[in-house]
């Protein structure tokens, strides 16, 4: 046993806190988990993690996804390949912010009162106390990070790369700034991309207001969910093959409250009315539509079309304001200043109501954007915000030729073909399914609005000022050009991008970017300029920077770039080589929401700047880890379960092989939680409560279930901020019984491990020959090959559940229930059956590894030193960690070895038989049968030696003869009759009968079943051939079976 290792004692129980910090720093302390940039021509596997947002501690979800990468990395550095998972975390730009702020009003001030640089800071320590637990979590749950290579979005390497994309974005005409109506989220104050926002729906109304005609002919009825936003009104629009209406084109109405004219104009886009249609919107429609271009993306597009002015009636904050863009405000509409749209509605529908212009109000239910962060109705709104042009082939075509052909359809007809440049046709989706969904979003795509109302993030590089259009640094010839294109100047030749926007009739928008310094030195200039000089002259000449900053996710789509180094990775000795060596990584394993948030965007920006090289090759979607009512686990809802409370009630490994076990490709994963009182240690269910939103949480202070006098605080109270956790109401940790599987898994390996190593005598080395073996040597060891071959099977395909069902199958019952039971009675004197012991609790100990690595690791040194012999069907080469040796590579005879396993399926068959007959006479563990069985059924217990007497509890074994008691009990097996003999009590023949009775039915529907299979053409059409033998070989079974069992019957008659 080596010096430096934590166990050197193997304890009778396993308690997993008594070993998992010391085994952390062991790995540590050894940089088992260190990547390099080339490792002696071994293959590279690499991850970077789905940077977690540090605006709160992990949870359980975020286990799943690390744990699954855990796996991974752990299987991949055992199987020969240079490893590196890269960890890092994300800035969350919005998210953090909101955050900050909440803390900040709770102390009595506002960002605003503190100034940006305050804030920043303050944002800054935020980031270092959450980022501090984050790591600390993923140690504890034994992520095998390479933790000396964490990165952050915002630290300078990424930093660096974030202004270098946006540098050559905007110089290649990719980046523009434009006015545009934008999702705008109101309460955090910023621009969202299109997919930020949620679609919920929402039970509301649909109004009918009465718009009269300004001829005084009447009026028209619009039909509408938003009222408060007719103040902005610039038309009112029929379908052009609506006859009712139609004569009414042309025409002018006088819009109420506002006293505004507006025309009534015919578009296509407006749906007819239609009470008897199936379609919702038809059935409530009134045919006549208002039109407010600057509230609603629909009505902008209208508004294109037809040159209708946009009239902005509400600010930022989505109260009704004059200060946006709206000027003819009567005396009227001013009393509707300063109210937020919802009061708003109110008084609209009221002043309505009032001047007999309400005709109608339905419930309406209708889908409504929201924010994916503040979970408030996103408001659509008129502003000037800078953009990716995602839409270019260069982009959105890169992306979806990206995909592997056999996954989707075929490509759209705006796109270019695939060719042969490296990456096209190269990703691929696990499960399958979901390249669909990235092949779908990229068909209705828009341009990616990226600029951020907000203080912390990456703040955008562009310098700007207004000028006259006279003094413009080139002639206009695009009338009315509402988005920025780039132009050559002078600045361009001291390393900046110049783009020019017209902004009204006689100014124009100049926008200058600044690439960061180590892009600068390596632009052929006449005259080299730092980055600060360069600023400098730009800020002489009247420019000033744009305040907002980058959507998170333009750093994000860059991860798996900058946490190399890229564009320049020789300037960081810390990532020289990686981008050369590790991109593209091994896989992606992240959420289906993020499909289109970060995915999509990853293949683009690193195809884009890596001239066609993929970010990875595989992506795996995994499943959702919800709570106990089907709510997804998440920091912002304040529901999610900390693993530090699973691993405190349970233990890491038991945490990780239950997550594991739980990941199916075709469910999420749903965890009911119970909360521990700290008071008592007693798990209870805890009460929950409805948040504003409707979402069900742990209510904030919870009562001991002992005594009710004892208060704790909830996880959800203490996230949320409305209880804080002191000595009399102490915060209360989560548990779950659902982790007892991963718990009694590990506790099993480590009872077996104990007792075998009690039965192995450490003796010299000695000289194993496995063809002489008893067969249950020969079969562990065709059983671990077997296991070994589809465990890597699994991971190859992502198959999660089934690698951990395939561990658990062999472990627990193939080593611990069949094999250490088979051997009790010979092993103590034999020395080689010792010796395979050995190797099989050795090879156990790897296999178990990836999803269970600190029981493993804590019982390595007490295996290996116990292992002094070498089997020469096994490689296990001797390391001294575990984390960094070889996977088992076993090579037994594949033809004997499946002669083995065909045997053994038959000696299993008939120990579960007698074990069923055994439990149904009520025979007691211990108590010894006699077997009497035909020769065939003989020669499989001789071949055996003595596999199944053990298991089956059997004394003796004879020849079965016509002079058999027919009071022993009668089985058929194989289509044979066997009897049992030897129970304590007499044998009931009725119940014998009986039990008879129900066979020969059972065994009838597997016939028919069987024969009806085989005679449905589609069936033997589709199926594959192997399938169909096999159901003919079941076939022949079940009428064998049959026909014992009626013979048993007869002669019971």
């Amino acid at each position: 046993m080596t010096e430096n290792h934590p166990s050197k004692k193997l304890a009778k129980s396993y308690i997993p806190s008594e070993a998992e910090e010391a085994i952390s720093a062991l790995w540590s302390q050894v940089g088992a988990f260190q990547s390099k940039a080339a490792s002696n021509n071994r293959k590279p596997y690499s991850i970077v993690i789905p940077p977690p947002n540090v605006t709160a501690a992990l949870h359980l979800g975020h286990a799943l996804n690390n744990t699954i990468q855990d796996v991974l990395i752990r299987y991949h550095r055992m199987a020969g390949f240079a490893t590196m998972w890269m960890p890092g975390t994300d800035h969350a730009g919005i998210a953090t912010q909101a955050v900050v702020e909440k803390r900040l009003l709770n102390d009595g001030t506002s960002r605003l009162e503190i100034g940006r640089d305050a804030f920043i800071q303050r944002t800054q320590e935020w980031k270092d106390e959450y980022e501090g637990i984050i790591i600390d979590q993923l140690i504890a749950m034994g992520a095998s990070c390479d933790f000396d290579r964490t990165r952050f979005t915002m630290d300078e390497i990424c930093a660096n790369a974030v202004r270098h994309a946006f540098y050559t974005l905007f110089q290649d005409g990719l980046i523009y700034r434009g006015k545009r109506l934008v999702n705008w989220d109101p309460v955090s104050m910023t621009a969202l991309a299109d997919d930020e926002v949620e679609m919920e729906e929402v039970e509301g109304f649909m109004w009918y207001l009465k718009y009269p005609l300004d001829d005084g002919s009447g009026h028209v009825t619009v039909a509408t969910t938003r009222p408060e936003t007719m103040l902005g009104d610039t038309a009112v629009a029929v379908n052009p093959n609506d006859s009712l209406a139609n004569d009414l084109v042309g025409k002018m109405v006088r819009l109420p409250i506002v006293n505004r004219l507006i025309p009534i104009i015919a578009d296509d886009y407006v749906i007819m009315a239609d009470p008897e249609s199936e379609d919702s919107k038809a059935r409530y429609a009134s045919g006549f539509l208002k039109v407010t271009p600057a509230h609603d993306p629909n009505d902008w597009d209208i508004g294109l079309r037809h040159d209708l002015p946009v009239i902005n009636i509400m600010g930022p904050d989505a109260k009704i304001s004059n200060h946006y863009g709206w000027e003819d405000i009567s005396e009227e509409s001013s009393k509707f200043i300063g109210l937020t749209r919802e009061e708003a509605r109110e008084a609209v529908i009221d002043w309505f109501n009032g001047n007999n212009l309400l005709e109608e109000i339905r419930p309406y239910t209708h889908s409504v954007g929201h924010s994916y962060r503040s979970h408030v109705p996103i408001e659509p709104w008129l502003s000037s915000q800078w953009y990716v042009a995602v839409t270019d082939d260069r982009l959105r075509g890169s992306a979806l030729r990206a995909q592997n052909e056999s996954q989707v359809p075929p490509l759209p007809d705006d796109v270019t073909i695939r060719s042969d440049l490296k990456g096209d046709g190269d990703l691929s989706f696990a499960p399958q399914r979901y390249a669909r969904t990235y092949h779908s979003w990229h068909e209705g795509i828009r341009d990616w609005c990226i600029s951020r109302q907000l203080w912390w993030g990456h703040q955008i590089p562009v310098w700007v000022r207004l000028v006259p259009v006279e003094k413009s640094p080139v002639p206009l010839n695009t009338e009315g050009l509402d988005v920025g294109i780039t132009i050559e100047s002078e600045w361009t030749l001291k390393g900046a991008a110049h783009m020019i926007r017209e902004i009204g009739d006689d100014m124009i928008e100049e926008a200058i970017c600044v690439p960061p310094e180590n892009t600068l030195k390596r632009i052929d200039l006449n005259t080299p300029i730092s980055e600060i000089e360069l600023i400098s002259q730009i800020e002489d000449e009247g420019f000033t920077r744009d305040p907002d900053v980058l959507d998170t996710w333009f750093s994000s789509a860059l991860w798996p770039l900058s946490t190399m180094g890229w564009p320049w990775p020789e300037d960081f000795p810390e990532t020289e080589g990686l981008l050369e060596f590790y991109n593209p990584t091994s896989v992606l394993s992240t959420a289906r929401e993020i499909i289109t948030l970060w995915v999509s965007r990853m293949v683009m920006f690193n195809r884009y700047f890596l001239n066609g090289q993929l970010p990875f090759e595989d992506v795996f979607i995994h499943a959702m880890v919800q709570d106990g009512h089907g709510q997804k686990m998440s920091k912002s809802l304040g529901n999610g379960v900390d693993p530090r409370d699973i691993i405190f009630s349970h233990g890491a490994d038991a945490m990780r092989f239950t997550l594991v076990q739980m990941t199916t490709d075709t469910q999420d994963v749903r965890m009911p939680v119970e909360m521990v009182c700290p008071h008592t240690g007693i798990a209870f269910k805890p009460e929950f409560v409805a948040t504003p939103e409707g979402y069900l949480v742990a209510a904030p202070i919870q009562s001991s279930p002992e005594d009710g006098t004892k208060k704790m605080v909830s996880a959800y109270g203490a996230t949320s901020g409305s209880a804080e956790p002191d000595d009399l109401t102490p915060l209360a940790r989560n548990t779950s019984s659902k982790f007892d599987l991963g718990r009694n898994f590990a506790n099993k390996l480590w009872n077996a491990t104990r007792f075998a190593l009690g039965r192995i005598d450490t003796s010299p080395d000695i000289r194993i020959s496995l063809d002489s073996r008893p067969f249950a040597d020969r079969w562990i060891v065709a059983r671990l090959a077997k296991t070994v071959t589809a465990l890597e099977s699994a991971l190859a395909s992502y198959q999660f559940n089934t690698f951990a069902d395939t561990l658990y199958d062999f472990v627990w019952h193939d080593v611990c229930d069949r094999y250490l039971e088979v051997i009790k009675p010979t092993i103590d004197n034999d020395p080689q059956q010792q010796a395979i012991l050995a190797n099989i609790l050795d090879a156990v100990l790897r296999i178990m590894h990836p999803v269970c690595p600190f029981v493993t690791e804590t019982l390595w040194p007490h295996v290996r030193e116990a292992k002094r012999s070498d089997l020469d069907e096994i490689a296990l080469p001797d390391s001294e960690i575990l984390a960094v040796a070889d996977w088992p590579k076993v090579t037994p005879d594949n033809l004997s070895s499946n002669e083995i396993l065909e045997t053994f399926e038959r000696a299993n068959n008939l120990v579960g038989l007698l074990r069923s007959a055994r439990a149904e006479q009520k025979v007691k563990p211990k108590q010894m049968i006699q077997l009497h069985v035909s020769r065939t059924i003989h020669d499989l217990l001789d071949s055996t030696n003595g596999f199944i007497e053990v298991l089956a509890g059997i004394e003796e074994v004879t020849i079965l003869d016509k002079t058999a008691d027919l009071k022993s009990t009668l089985l058929t097996f194989e289509g044979e009759e066997i009897r049992i003999s030897g129970l304590v009590n007499e044998v009931d023949l009725e119940a014998q009968k009986n039990r008879l009775t129900k066979l020969v039915e059972d065994k009838r529907k597997q016939v028919t079943g069987f024969q009806t299979r085989l005679k449905n053409p589609g069936y033997l059409q589709n199926a594959k051939p192997d399938v169909i033998a096999e159901t003919r070989k079941m076939l022949q079974e079940a009428e064998a079976d049959l026909l014992a069992a009626e013979n048993s019957l007869r002669n019971l008659e």
